[in-house]
């Protein structure tokens, strides 16, 4: 009996450490709308010569093979089924193009196509799903009805496999010259951090700015807004759009556009984390 009982501890100490967190797996949270979710059409490009060591966190259960809740290299799309091309792709291709072969990059992406930032409030959500048409609801229904709810479940799952080490946020057309953005956007940092156990000196925010003016964006005053989001968020870097490519709506980037905005929040994520992006890359 008391052999059996020394065996079953050691099965259990086995069987968890086979589960055991990997630390030099690093996580990356992204949310937002619809230029995070994917609106660029995915090229051949984007879906060839993704290292292995990128990987997704499935948010959604869709068809060939993609299950929610699982791990699964990169291939785009990174958020629902058939959503698009999005920063998040770039930037984990940048991050492991750079960082030693020992690390890996996992991202989960939650986003809302057309939606304020409202759609992620812990407790104030339901009455802005409310005001919405029919497709955004039947967005937020693939989530459970509760995009936030949905991030904290997706990120708690990854804090069994890897390390959170950054959030990524692209979001601000639908609040364009919404002066209480930058409170609205704390108040969603504070929650996560709450909810994860997570310490916001540790937990860079990296915010894409929408469609440049240079390239006549539709929703361009926004980052004038977006710009000042570090006085409220301390620990939080504005990425810049400049020269990112958009498609003929003057709000949505197109698929090089993307690329090279998510390079962007890739290099400086390294340089947060002390790399530097190679010269070849």
């Amino acid at each position: 009996m008391k052999f059996r009982f020394i065996a079953m501890v050691c099965l259990v100490l086995l069987t968890l450490k086979s589960f055991s967190q990997d630390k030099k797996f690093y996580i990356f949270i992204c949310f937002g709308q619809s230029n995070m979710e994917g609106n660029a059409r995915i090229q051949a490009q984007d879906s060839i010569g993704i290292d292995s060591r990128f990987q997704v966190l499935q948010a959604v259960d869709c068809g060939e093979g993609r299950l929610k809740d699982n791990w699964y290299t990169a291939i785009p799309p990174l958020a629902r089924c058939k959503t698009g091309l999005t920063p998040a792709d770039y930037f984990g291709r940048t991050l492991v193009a750079n960082l030693p072969k020992k690390i890996r990059i996992g991202v989960i992406n939650v986003s809302v196509a057309g939606a304020k930032i409202e759609v992620f409030e812990k407790d104030s959500y339901q009455s802005y799903l409310a005001t919405v048409p029919g497709w955004m609801k039947n967005i937020a229904a693939e989530y459970g009805g509760n995009p936030y709810a949905r991030l904290i479940a997706l990120a708690k799952l990854a804090q069994k496999a890897g390390v959170i080490k950054g959030i990524l946020l692209h979001q601000g057309e639908s609040n364009t010259n919404d002066t209480l953005w930058t409170k609205k956007v704390k108040g969603v940092y504070d929650n996560l951090m709450k909810d994860l156990n997570l310490k916001p000196k540790k937990l860079p925010l990296l915010a894409g700015e929408v469609v440049n003016a240079d390239q006549g964006g539709i929703c361009a005053s926004m980052n004038k807004i977006i710009a000042t989001l570090p006085q409220t968020v301390p620990n939080s870097y504005v990425i810049s759009s400049a020269g990112c490519t958009c498609s003929p709506d003057h709000l949505h980037f197109t698929a090089e556009g993307c690329r090279l905005l998510g390079r962007r929040y890739g290099g400086t994520m390294l340089s947060l984390l002390g790399y530097k992006v190679k010269e070849d890359q």
